[in-house]
């Protein structure tokens, strides 16, 4: 809880004070929302995960950050947005996630890491890990001006695999 949420608030603060004197010295008024900040969530906070009680609410609390910092700071100039990604690989935080999963004792996950990669893939409907790289992409457009009239809001990316659900 101490890096997941307290940590992200202290940056979260920090930047959004620093954002909003900007806003304030340059006088900006061409532009409404200039600044966006995206957090990290998890699509763990939404589905909530097995043996990961605690990572899936810390990333839950990201939610609600995200969703009552957009409000508080959107007269700042200020957009506030998160992402979620799920079952991003492969790699070592993908390895090491299958292999605390299969070592946990939790009737959901097989004893043996690999099948319980395959079984979580095998839930996707895309069929496929997701990448960095679309993750980054996904993100860059939260910070783009593209989404400028967006705040408040979750971007999950997961391949599917949490289609239907919402926050």
């Amino acid at each position: 809880m101490n890096i997941n949420v307290t940590g992200m608030f202290i940056v979260l603060q920090s930047v959004a004070k620093k954002m909003a004197s900007q806003m304030k010295a340059d006088g900006n008024t061409t532009v409404s929302h200039p600044f966006s900040i995206v957090n990290t969530a998890s699509v763990a906070a939404l589905r909530g995960t097995p043996a990961m009680v605690a990572y899936s609410s810390s990333k839950a609390a990201i939610l609600a950050m995200t969703v009552s910092s957009a409000k508080d700071l959107a007269p700042h100039g200020i957009r506030v947005n998160s992402i979620s990604p799920a079952l991003i690989g492969p790699g070592f935080m993908w390895t090491r996630q299958n292999e605390l999963h299969a070592a946990s004792g939790s009737p959901y996950f097989s004893s043996d890491p690999e099948q319980v990669a395959q079984a979580k893939v095998g839930g996707v409907p895309m069929k496929r890990l997701g990448s960095i790289d679309e993750v980054i992409k996904s993100v860059a457009y939260l910070l783009s001006d593209d989404s400028s009239y967006t705040t408040g809001t979750n971007l999950v990316v997961d391949g599917g695999l949490s289609a239907g659900l919402k926050a």
